[in-house]
């Protein structure tokens, strides 16, 4: 493990078939059009996430927090999604990964754990645990964490947008 505090929060991650790089302001249309599916918020704690006005605010903050990744399809080129590092602290050598989406003919097959072992195989090298904040009553996430080998922690609020919202909080650690 690295031990220097520096967390690269956007790099560029190739898999084999998607890779991630940072998010670019030249992005918002082709991630609106993935983004303004409403059955991708469904489940999520700010389910209007697919209207204009409102991922505006969303993608502004992923340009702000300078954490943020887009998801592309390597078949196509396409982007498919997005998500974020956060939350670095380096005392605690924690960090979290979220505000992650991704288009639904993405979704059951292998992008989703692709997407998570590249991003976590990154984060160890500076931090000794990630932290993922689901929506409470967010099912079809909270199963995606168990299938990557993260554990269930506790439940607390979180802000979002001026809103406290109920998540649970799951944790992984390196393998060792």
């Amino acid at each position: 493990m690295n031990e220097s505090p520096a967390f690269d929060l956007q790099p560029t991650l190739d898999g084999k078939s998607i890779s991630l790089r940072p998010l670019r302001a030249g992005d918002f249309e082709a991630l609106y059009a993935v983004a303004s599916d409403p059955l991708i918020w469904e489940q999520h704690p700010e389910p209007l996430r697919y209207q204009r006005p409102v991922f505006e605010g969303f993608f502004a903050s992923g340009l702000a927090s300078a954490g943020s990744l887009v998801v592309i399809d390597r078949g196509s080129g396409d982007i498919v999604g997005s998500s974020r590092y956060y939350d670095w602290n380096p005392a605690e050598r924690a960090v979290a990964i979220g505000y992650t989406f991704l288009a639904r003919s993405h979704w059951r097959g292998a992008a989703n754990g692709e997407m998570k072992r590249l991003m976590l195989d990154h984060a160890f090298r500076w931090a000794e645990v990630v932290w993922f904040h689901v929506g409470k009553c967010n099912g079809r996430s909270r199963r995606a964490m168990e299938k990557i080998g993260a554990r269930f922690s506790h439940e607390a609020g979180r802000e979002s947008n001026g809103v406290i919202h109920d998540f649970a909080f799951y944790r992984i650690e390196p393998p060792r």
